[in-house]
């Protein structure tokens, strides 16, 4: 598919992007992601609940920088509330969560970080996605869980 990107000047996503995959089929079926960005700020919330509706799982990106932690943490509450709003159970939903710039070296231990975003342990990953390392683990990680919960 063709990657949709709505971006600003400094290259930040606006509003969202999305990117449709086409997987083939599965027991008769067609298999597709329509794959979204969201941006984390907080006045950009209500972009990110209207693109919850009707999701099947989230790969939950955390910033690992130390500076940027209360961030990530507003954006992960925001998403557990919304969730729940559209009566999802957050225990089982689908949620990888990806511990992103590990390289840098002012990032926050992993074990602080698997307690403050805690999802199951098959569900986090680390990652420096400016290299893409990381980056297709987590998103095998969500799909399969996802297709767990689709059967």
């Amino acid at each position: 598919g063709k990657l949709v990107s709505l971006a600003e000047k400094e290259n930040r996503t606006l509003f969202f992007d999305f990117l449709p995959l086409s997987l083939g089929e599965a027991k008769g079926k067609k298999l597709r992601l329509h794959l979204y960005t969201v941006p984390g700020q907080p006045q950009l919330e209500a972009s990110r609940k209207m693109i919850l509706k009707g999701v099947d799982g989230v790969v939950f990106v955390v910033d690992s920088q130390v500076e940027r932690l209360e961030a990530a943490l507003e954006s992960w509450r925001d998403l557990q509330t919304n969730l729940k709003e559209l009566g999802l159970d957050t225990n089982k939903f689908p949620i990888a969560v990806q511990f992103n710039k590990r390289d840098i070296k002012n990032s926050a231990p992993v074990s602080e970080l698997k307690k403050l975003f805690p999802v199951a342990d098959t569900l986090q990953f680390e990652s420096i996605a400016i290299r893409g390392e990381g980056v297709m683990e987590t998103l095998q990680g969500v799909t399969k869980q996802v297709l767990r919960n689709l059967k």
